[in-house]
């Protein structure tokens, strides 16, 4: 279904004239990709995207408004402006828009919208800018992760995967290094002034056009004996994860059901309870996680979606970007430049290639 008919059924079934987005990743899924934001440590843009049933308006001010119209909005939307030192954003969405209204941010005497909701599943044009994104991410961590010394700090590797994700013109929400030490200790492991040492694992979030892409890459110098073997442990239970999201989207089911299989898998591999250790991910899309599954979770599971599984054990992890619709599991954060090993899921019957160990 298109952004604008879900839109139009949100707005019928909650008897509104007008929705608008101001939160960056709204925002660029109503636009199409466009960036609202100049300051990345507030969770509201500089402009606040509608929709009111006949078409698109956004609410910015007199600075953003000319660079807005030529670089981030499709040529058809109406922009109204006010100055900079007038109304706030949430003044100006207040005056413009029809009402009843909702909005994904504050705005006095209008309600609140659930935008995840309104996100899933994916349109097409956005699971073709999800492999343009993913594409770009995996090749980013992957030239990082083959430069990399053991005497290099957490720190330094950290720079230069924020330098060669922001290169490809994605931002970096979240990027992790975890030296050998630190990653049997810590789940996330935030990058410190530690050497790299016997192993690393390098994991990452990436966003553009307001979509989200995760995935991790191992680098083993003098891999200790066990790191293969958790490792092939940690992919058969993404595996499991995905095979299970598949069935249970299929099926019309929630992200509580696909969790309880990734519980039976850690159990029937030797891991039971390694699951309360680290979040084992969920759907995503215009968000890092559009929801992170846990055992009581209803959230829908829809497809097609991108779902990032992160499984970790004791020291090892496996993780990327899958698109998952009712046909099949397709593989986004890849390259076809790393090593793979082919892993089966657990109770499943679904046989997948996953990023494993490099060798340095």
């Amino acid at each position: 279904m298109a952004v604008t008919e879900r839109l139009d059924a949100y707005l019928s079934e909650n008897g509104l004239e007008a929705v608008w987005f101001a939160r960056p990743n709204s925002f660029a899924w109503l636009t199409g990709g466009g960036d609202n934001v100049v300051d990345r440590a507030g969770d509201v843009g500089v402009a606040a995207a509608g929709y009111d049933g006949d078409g698109l308006t956004v609410v910015t001010d007199n600075i953003e408004a000319p660079r807005l119209r030529d670089e981030e909005l499709p040529a058809d939307a109406a922009v109204e402006t006010v100055q900079w030192y007038e109304d706030g954003l949430a003044a100006a969405v207040e005056r413009v828009s029809p009402t009843p209204a909702a909005a994904d941010f504050d705005v006095p005497g209008l309600e609140s919208v659930d935008a995840s909701a309104l996100r899933q599943p994916l349109t097409d044009e956005q699971i073709e800018q999800y492999r343009s994104l993913s594409a770009d991410v995996a090749a980013a961590v992957e030239s990082v992760a083959r430069e990399c010394d053991p005497d290099d700090t957490e720190i330094q590797v950290a720079a230069d995967l924020r330098r060669a994700i922001e290169a490809a013109g994605a931002g970096t929400p979240v990027v992790l290094v975890g030296s050998a030490e630190r990653a049997q200790r810590y789940r996330h492991y935030t990058p410190k002034d530690a050497e790299l040492g016997e192993y690393a694992l390098l994991s990452v979030t990436a966003d553009r056009d307001g979509l989200y892409a995760s995935t991790t890459r191992t680098v083993a110098f003098d891999a200790p004996d066990w790191l293969d073997e958790r490792t092939r442990d940690a992919m058969r239970v993404e595996a499991t994860a995905l095979a299970a999201t598949r069935e249970v989207g299929r099926e019309g089911g929630t992200a509580g059901d696909v969790f309880e299989a990734v519980q039976d898998a850690y159990a029937d591999l030797g891991w039971e309870g390694e699951w309360r250790n680290h979040h084992q991910g969920g759907a995503a899309g215009f968000a890092g996680r559009e929801w992170i599954a846990t055992p009581d979770n209803d959230a829908p599971v829809e497809l097609p979606m991108g779902y990032a599984w992160n499984p970790t054990v004791q020291g090892a992890k496996s993780e990327d970007l899958h698109l998952v619709d009712g046909d099949g599991v397709e593989l986004l954060t890849a390259t076809g430049e790393w090593p793979t090993r082919e892993v089966s899921a657990v109770g499943y019957d679904l046989t997948l290639d996953r990023h494993a160990v490099l060798s340095r």
